[in-house]
């Protein structure tokens, strides 16, 4: 592949429903679409998924584009690249910043596919024709909003529920769903709001019968989420502190966590995200693939992804009809029931709608 050109689109969609987590709200998503093209004509897609803040990764919406704009496009503009797994060597020099490193990363994956006219799903390794999917729901207003929203995905067919929890809360989100919803499958998320402070309250968590409970601790607490599993039925599962290979391999080490979530996006990229699923296979550490509020173009990456046989829990990858009045790609997502198929076309399988991006559309600029 010879890359000749690389356009950045400051993008921003309105969600349905605000996303509310213990940490923050959002109710207009910011993204970078990147569009790359190469000599031959032929044209990528990626898809940056930082935060307008920096309350889930340091990256936001503009460090990413200056990543972008002035460091990683101008490492693979003109370079001759054999394969995608090239590019992490080609960013080695650069730290971290990886949400802005996937967006290239999985734009060049897409050209890659498409030049070999191959899905990019058999192109990474998998073998499903079709990934389970569940849902994940913010905090809710009150307890009619919470049940009502979770009878509506147990219809739609999702085949488990995620909700958000935040410390001194959980009782008051579990009880209800419990009571409501003896069996169905349910796991919590608390995006890092507790300490081993809380261990208690923590603990009382395995009354409710998860499947898991999401990063309760902090990014860092490897050694302190060890201590925490040690003590809870429940299996933790690590998403905010998972951000390479190692991190992986230092959970899986340390016994911090029972399951894995890969996040494309958070991880650096695809050529990252199958290392990380390479290892817990090897470990028989089961993973699923999380979501970053994607427009289609993040959601065709995660789906591809899951299409691995290790991504053996319904990951949050739901239609795009869950988030947006409106998605970027056609045909859209969808789902049926509680399935998402795996595209066959070349590359991510799905188009632009070049007009809903062009709508979407806050800045753009073409780097050559």
């Amino acid at each position: 592949m010879h890359i000749e050109s690389v356009s950045l689109h400051h993008i921003e969609m309105e969600l349905k429903t605000p996303f509310v987590t213990s940490a923050s709200t959002t109710k207009n998503r910011e993204l970078i679409i990147v569009e790359m093209k190469d000599k031959d004509g032929v044209i990528g897609w990626g898809e940056c998924s930082a935060f307008a803040s920096p309350w889930y990764t340091e990256e936001t919406i503009q460090t990413a584009w200056h990543m972008l704009n002035d460091f990683l496009v101008p490492l693979v503009l003109n370079k001759r690249i054999e394969h995608p797994n090239d590019v992490q060597m080609l960013f080695q020099n650069i730290k971290r910043n990886n949400m802005a490193k996937a967006s290239i990363e999985g734009a060049i994956w897409d050209v890659y596919a498409k030049r070999k006219n191959q899905p990019l799903s058999k192109l990474l390794g998998g073998n499903k024709y079709k990934i389970e999917v569940g849902a994940a729901i913010g905090i809710q207003e009150n307890e009619l909003t919470l049940l009502n929203t979770i009878e509506q995905y147990i219809e739609q067919g999702y085949k488990r529920i995620k909700v958000k929890i935040k410390r001194g809360m959980e009782n008051a989100i579990l009880s209800p769903i419990r009571k409501h919803f003896p069996s169905l499958a349910l796991m919590v998320d608390a995006n890092s709001d507790y300490t081993l402070h809380d261990i208690d309250l923590l603990k009382r968590l395995d009354h409710y019968n998860l499947l898991m409970i999401e990063q309760p601790l902090a990014a860092n607490d490897f050694v302190e989420h060890a201590q925490l599993q040690k003590q809870l039925k429940t299996p933790i599962c690590l998403d905010e502190s998972i951000n390479s290979y190692h991190d992986a391999f230092q959970a899986i080490q340390l016994k911090s966590c029972q399951m894995i979530a890969i996040k494309v996006a958070k991880v650096g990229g695809l050529t990252a995200s199958k290392q990380i699923h390479d290892l817990c296979k090897a470990k028989n550490i089961p993973v699923w693939c999380g979501g970053m509020l994607d427009s289609g173009i993040g959601r065709a990456h995660n789906i591809a992804i899951s299409s691995l046989d290790n991504f053996t829990l319904p990951g949050d990858t739901s239609a795009s009809s869950r988030y947006w009045d409106r998605d970027i790609i056609v045909p859209e997502v969808t789902m049926n029931d509680g399935f998402i198929s795996v595209p066959t076309n070349a590359g991510i399988g799905y188009e632009i709608d070049r007009k809903a991006l062009t709508a979407f559309t806050l800045k753009s600029t073409t780097i050559t």
